[in-house]
């Protein structure tokens, strides 16, 4: 089964979906790609199996979607996100035009793509513009559905007194520890935004129960 990571960033996502497909007995190759150098280097010092391309993720999407049977694309945030446009937020936020991308690469996925995918992405300022599936504090747009209780919400609520105090409890949230980052991004910002591994094991989770039972389905016809 071949899976397309996008966004990959240090792989919150990915991080149980070695345990869901031996379960299943299915064997994955995963592809990621991330922009930034230092996110992918340690990105594949944690996936050692995984091919990681360093590359712009919406032009790769485009040029290669019909390689894959499993999509995950978590673009960035920060345009859409509703702390832009917070009281004590608004006059200090550049002003910014919404990056549409996120809505491109759903129109994509959604119109000409056969396998299955999963965009994530969090709830915007404004009605989102295509309808998309809630839980917790996210909007995933899919072409399956999702189970309702899918993000550990009372852990992810973080409150710590200092930035060090919440990258500590982050490190333990996500079982990673997010200081081996020396690159560019703030470590605290990289590790609130990272993917939740349990949402990730249970939605790739969900997918593979989906395209095992119609590959079965399919067998049955021959």
């Amino acid at each position: 089964m071949k899976i397309l990571n996008l966004y990959a960033c240090l792989g919150g996502n990915r991080y149980k979906w070695d345990e869901v497909a031996k379960a299943a007995g299915i064997e994955i190759e995963v592809t990621a790609v991330e922009l930034d150098e230092e996110a992918a280097r340690l990105y594949q010092e944690r996936f050692p199996n995984d091919k990681v391309i360093i590359a712009d993720a919406h032009k790769y999407l485009l040029d290669h979607f019909k390689e894959f049977d499993f999509i995950w694309s978590s673009p960035p945030c920060p345009t859409h996100s509703r702390v832009r446009m917070s009281q004590k937020n608004r006059e200090t936020f550049i002003n910014e035009y919404p990056d549409m991308k996120l809505y491109e690469e759903i129109l994509l996925l959604q119109y000409q793509y056969e396998g299955k995918f999963v965009v994530e992405n969090v709830i915007p300022y404004y009605e989102p513009l295509i309808t998309a599936q809630k839980r917790g504090r996210h909007l995933y747009w899919t072409n399956f559905l999702l189970p309702n209780n899918i993000d550990r919400e009372e852990g992810k609520g973080i409150v710590a007194s200092s930035i060090k105090g919440e990258v500590d409890l982050l490190c333990k949230f996500h079982d990673y520890d997010f200081r081996q980052y020396k690159g560019k991004q703030r470590i605290d910002k990289m590790a609130r935004n990272l993917v939740d591994f349990e949402v990730g094991r249970i939605i790739f989770e969900t997918a593979l129960g989906i395209i095992t039972e119609h590959n079965k389905e399919q067998l049955k016809l021959f």
